[in-house]
């Protein structure tokens, strides 16, 4: 089965108390679910957040996403703490490795 990868891109609000705390919580929530494979958030220059979230299965993703604790914070989010997200979900088709350093 391919690893499923979710792309999550972001703008908070001026206003989003909370979210760091929460964000936290559930990136280690996130990681204590069977089938996470691995965790990334970056923040451009102009203010856009991705996450980019891997898991080893469809099923280990869609469990995540169904996670009741996730989806109270997704709903927070939409109220409280986003200007606009998008959320794109991605089945994993090829992947090549390069590690100059080894």
């Amino acid at each position: 089965m391919a690893p499923v990868v979710t792309v999550f891109r972001s703008r908070l609000r001026e206003r989003h108390d909370g979210y760091e705390e929460t964000a936290a919580g559930l990136e280690a929530a996130a990681r204590a679910m069977p089938g996470f494979v691995d965790f990334k958030s970056f923040t451009a220059a102009d203010g856009e957040r991705v996450s980019i979230v891997t898991f080893d299965s469809p099923e280990s993703q869609a469990a995540w996403r169904d996670d009741p604790r996730h989806r109270a914070a997704q709903r927070r989010g939409r109220q409280e703490w986003y200007a606009a997200y998008h959320i794109q979900v991605c089945e994993l088709r090829a992947e090549h490795r390069f590690d100059g350093c080894a």
